[in-house]
């Protein structure tokens, strides 16, 4: 029997679910602002480290957390939506399975190609020893933020959205303080300067990690009775028809970041640390609007599961709206702000007069990319990837290509717009996709 259709998620309902992973968004930014502002009192050499493996980290957690932990919620959004619980319980199961077999992967590929990477991006004179010495200690753990956010993903394809935002709070705010202690040492404790912000990462997810799994084990999905369900082809399926190409979409986005980051740095080791204070409004964007996206997923994924897609087009659309508002709220004040921002951030006139130059010209570009992110987020809910994807396509295009051909004839100012008009456009493609030839039943 088919579920009865949903109505559309109001606008309340949105913010309702949206709140508790707003929240945990700003901890994680406020907590990655910290580790910046630690790096900039070690020194720029420990900034222009940061921001060389800053790409990596926010590949792991964008394909952790946005991109197959959203395979993962919506899988089984969609399976309650059409009141499928048995179903649901075998899809975390082999959740699992997956989050632990990317975390290992991670692990393996930084470790092995992390300092050719750096040094490739770097080019001469940049800190990749300093870099690689940070990098090992977050992926040499790879495995333990994989299944925290796994695990979360599961939680949040339930319709709980309380529970991993209280976890990962705690998190972050253990990351914060540890990165502290560790970086800059507080009597006879830390002092190990950025690989102390590694180190700090690690120890968080642990705990991250283990609270989850007990939670999931014991919880509403009653995943340790029963024993533990076969292993099905078709669910895996489930799950990595939406989750392989989000993270596909996700190391394209990391890739126009390393990518611009090779373009920036032929401007000198103060333009490196200027953009990578000023790239931190980007990687705060992704998780505001992961915060409003998370939610989305479910809401979506319960609405298509029960056939009702014009509700789960609605619904897309009004957190898209939410997203935009916020995203456009926080750009254009850095913009408006920008020396402020940026004297925040550093003490070196040169990396603060670039930083500002960053925030103004991209800044006013964030409503469009925050909208299209959450949209992106929606469209996980619903199954259908094609846009975002082309979106992805559009994005890499203008900013490293764009920025190629921009910053040969206008110099980082040229690279600066060309970043921009990629987020823009991303937002715009994806905006398209969500309409009612694209979202609908499809016909076997």
């Amino acid at each position: 029997m088919t579920a009865a259709p949903l109505p559309p998620a109001s606008f309340r309902e949105i913010i309702r679910l949206s709140l508790p992973t707003v929240g945990v968004a700003l901890l994680q930014g406020g907590a990655q602002t910290v580790e910046i502002a630690l790096a900039g009192r070690i020194g720029t050499g420990a900034q222009a480290a940061y921001a060389l493996v800053l790409p990596l980290l926010l590949l792991l957690q964008m394909m952790s957390t946005g991109a197959m932990g959203g395979g993962v919620a919506s899988s089984i959004a969609r399976a309650f939506g059409a009141g499928r619980a048995e179903e649901a319980r075998a899809l975390a199961w082999h959740a699992v399975l997956i989050g632990t077999g990317m975390g290992l992967a991670f692990t393996v590929l930084v470790l092995a190609f992390g300092p050719a990477l750096f040094r490739l991006v770097g080019r001469e004179g940049a800190p990749v020893d300093l870099a690689y010495s940070y990098a090992v200690w977050i992926f040499a753990a790879a495995v333990l933020p994989w299944l925290a956010n796994t695990l979360a993903a599961v939680l949040r394809g339930t319709g709980d959205m309380a529970t991993p935002a209280r976890i990962l709070a705690l998190t972050w705010v253990a990351d914060a303080g540890m990165s502290a202690v560790l970086m800059l040492g507080i009597g006879p404790f830390g002092g190990f300067g950025l690989p102390g912000a590694g180190m700090a990462y690690a120890l968080a997810f642990l705990g991250a990690c283990v609270a989850m799994a007990r939670v999931v084990w014991r919880g509403k999905l009653g995943l340790s009775s029963g024993g533990l369900p076969p292993l099905e082809p078709a669910l895996f399926r489930r799950i990595l028809s939406v989750g392989i190409v989000a993270s596909v979409m996700a190391l394209m986005a990391n890739v126009t970041t390393l990518l611009v980051t090779g373009l920036v740095a032929a401007h000198g080791t103060a333009a490196l640390a200027a953009y990578g204070i000023g790239v931190r409004l980007e990687f705060l964007m992704v998780p505001l609007a992961f915060g409003i996206g998370a939610a989305l997923v479910t809401l979506v994924g319960r609405r298509v599961g029960a056939g009702a897609w014009a509700a789960a087009r609605t619904t897309a659309w009004r957190g898209g709206l939410l997203a935009g508002g916020i995203a456009l709220a926080i750009g254009g004040g850095c913009a408006a702000f920008a020396p402020v921002v940026a004297a925040a951030f550093t003490a070196d006139a040169a990396v603060r007069e670039l930083a500002v130059l960053y925030l103004q010209i991209v800044g006013p570009a964030f409503g469009v990319f925050g909208a299209g992110m959450a949209l992106y987020f929606a469209a996980q809910g619903a199954g259908r990837m094609s846009g975002p994807f082309a979106a992805a396509l559009a994005r890499i295009g203008l900013a490293a290509g764009g920025g190629a051909v921009l910053g040969a004839g206008f110099g980082l100012p040229g690279v600066f717009a060309a970043i921009a008009l990629g987020l823009l456009a991303y937002g715009a493609v994806v905006g398209a996709s969500v309409r009612a030839g694209v979202w609908r039943e499809r016909v076997a």
